[in-house]
């Protein structure tokens, strides 16, 4: 088996179309795989079809923007196995989608306000078919360098860090409603990459709202970050996951199914949902 349980395309910020990202899993020899785009369910019936029609196994998920507001930081949770109308889970992020748009919009004109040519139109069609633009589509009209050139994320940085003209960010849901809401959808509630985004102080917090596991294998983590993880699993008896985070272009230099889930994690996703 090769799991790999963290992967994203063109229904959110990755460069690739479902279908792309799927051909290349069946090429790879990846087995099981989930599109975790962020904040939509929007790709899911395609997704389970062309799962279909690649023989590869589909386990629906999704990654939620979410914050900690106890220590003010952002926070990922990843959603699997849900129930397919996902109800909770559409409500939550609904409103994280009208959020990152308008914002994503005010961005653009903040970076055309200090002289570069941006085509609403154009960045609006790149990023279909999401109906959100991200970042990524942005930097994909501004720059044609690739996501890991010096060039690429200087630019980057100077426009959406620290000064930059189009820094700042949406204003995010409590983590703690993000595990509510995929519990509540049936599903099994995952933290991720805490390595990354520094948040293994809020595991003991969110444990009692449901939270299942948390992502031991990722691009960003080091071997102290895995030692972490599997202290935490077993004192919380949480499940551990893992993945590529493949963007395609838009993202880390890292093929599809390079880093994966335990072995075993599909039958103890299924389990822990039915």
């Amino acid at each position: 088996m090769k799991v790999d349980l963290h992967v994203h395309s063109s229904y959110s910020d990755g460069s690739e179309t479902a279908e792309t990202v799927m051909k290349l899993a069946k090429e790879r020899g990846v087995t099981q795989i989930s599109f975790v785009d962020h904040d939509t369910v929007k790709g899911l019936s395609e997704v389970l079809k062309l799962g279909e029609k690649y023989g590869v196994e589909v386990i629906a998920g999704i990654e939620i923007s979410a914050y900690d507001f106890k220590r003010d930081r952002k926070v990922h949770v990843l959603g699997y196995n849900y129930h397919p109308d996902a109800v909770h889970i559409q409500t939550i992020c609904e409103e994280l989608l009208k959020r990152r748009q308008a914002h994503s919009l005010w961005q653009i004109e903040q970076i055309k306000a200090t002289g570069y040519e941006l085509d609403l139109s154009a960045i609006a069609e790149t990023a279909r078919p999401s109906e959100t633009i991200y970042k990524q589509h942005i930097m994909h009209h501004l720059i044609d360098s690739d996501y890991t050139s010096p060039a690429y994320k200087q630019l980057y940085k100077s426009l959406f860090k620290g000064d930059g003209v189009a820094s700042g960010d949406v204003v995010y849901i409590d983590a703690v409603d993000a595990v509510k809401a995929i519990v509540a959808d049936g599903g099994i509630a995952v933290l991720a990459h805490p390595g990354q985004l520094n948040s293994y102080d809020l595991i003991p917090e969110l444990v009692p709202y449901g939270l299942g596991g948390i992502e031991r294998n990722h691009p960003d983590h080091t071997t102290e970050d895995h030692q972490k993880v599997e202290a935490l699993a077993q004192q919380f008896g949480l499940f551990m996951t893992g993945g590529t985070d493949f963007h395609g272009t838009y993202g880390a230099n890292i093929e599809l199914g390079e880093i994966t889930s335990p072995s075993n994690l599909l039958k103890v996703i299924k389990s822990w949902c039915k």
